[in-house]
């Protein structure tokens, strides 16, 4: 087995500007595509990733067989783009945001450059997600990407769960949770299913493989923040700050 490479300094890498979207949704889609296409990364060039969308100047779309060099230009020289860093990436069945989940693989730790942490979860996410068959070609038109960018984890140390479950802000933390050499976390999106902490923190457990009401002096919680970025539709990428999740 090889080494585990330790975590990057990510506290003190660039961190990637409010329109990054533009970027990193264009990355994890042409990442996907270049899996599923059977030409594979290295066949035929492929159409530009980001051209004028029909629907007008508000979006960008992506070519369905994108590859992943395909993202804007200027992601070539971006600092902030080969700085290490943590990436989710979630796809959501649907013609729009708010489907059904059809995959979500990340990263906790920075351990690589963003650029390939991202383009990692993306395929991972599409054909690696134990939840899920591999996607297909076919499903990715029909798929919407987002792409979430963490922060360094830190504890939140609580002498029971009542203070834990005072402590946890809704909407806003990410959750990392480990007990018994198990580990599971819940990005700050999933607040929107399960706003009311005492269920958030059970749903945790039991994605941990813990009873829902475990509790012990193993218990270690941390929390992060994200910033997510979401396709306004299938291979539509909103312009500016648009599709921004803070």
């Amino acid at each position: 087995m090889p080494a585990m490479t330790p975590p990057a300094d990510a506290a003190s890498a660039p961190v990637p500007p409010a329109d990054a979207g533009l970027v990193l949704l264009p990355l994890a889609r042409g990442a996907i595509a270049a899996r599923l296409d059977p030409a594979g990364p290295t066949g035929p060039s492929t159409p530009d990733a980001a051209r004028p969308d029909p629907a007008g100047p508000a979006a960008r779309r992506t070519a369905p067989g994108a590859a992943a060099h395909a993202a804007p230009g200027v992601a070539a020289h971006a600092a902030w783009l080969d700085a290490p860093g943590a990436s989710f990436v979630t796809l959501t069945s649907g013609r729009a945001p708010g489907g059904a989940l059809r995959g979500c693989i990340g990263s906790l730790e920075a351990r690589r450059p963003l650029r390939a942490d991202v383009e990692a979860n993306a395929v991972a996410a599409a054909l690696h997600d134990p939840r899920f068959a591999p996607l297909t070609a076919r499903e990715l038109d029909d798929t919407v990407v987002e792409v979430s960018v963490l922060s360094v984890p830190a504890a939140l140390p609580a002498a029971d769960e009542a203070e834990l479950l005072a402590r946890l802000r809704p909407g806003v933390d990410g959750v990392v949770l480990s007990a018994c050499g198990r580990r599971a976390t819940f990005l700050p999106q999933v607040w929107e299913q399960l706003p009311d902490p005492a269920d958030f923190l059970a749903r945790l457990r039991r994605k941990a493989g813990l009873p829902a009401d475990y509790w012990g002096r193993d218990v270690v919680v941390e929390t992060y923040t994200v910033t997510a970025w979401q396709e306004a539709a299938p291979g539509v990428v909103p312009d500016g700050t648009r599709g921004r999740r803070p």
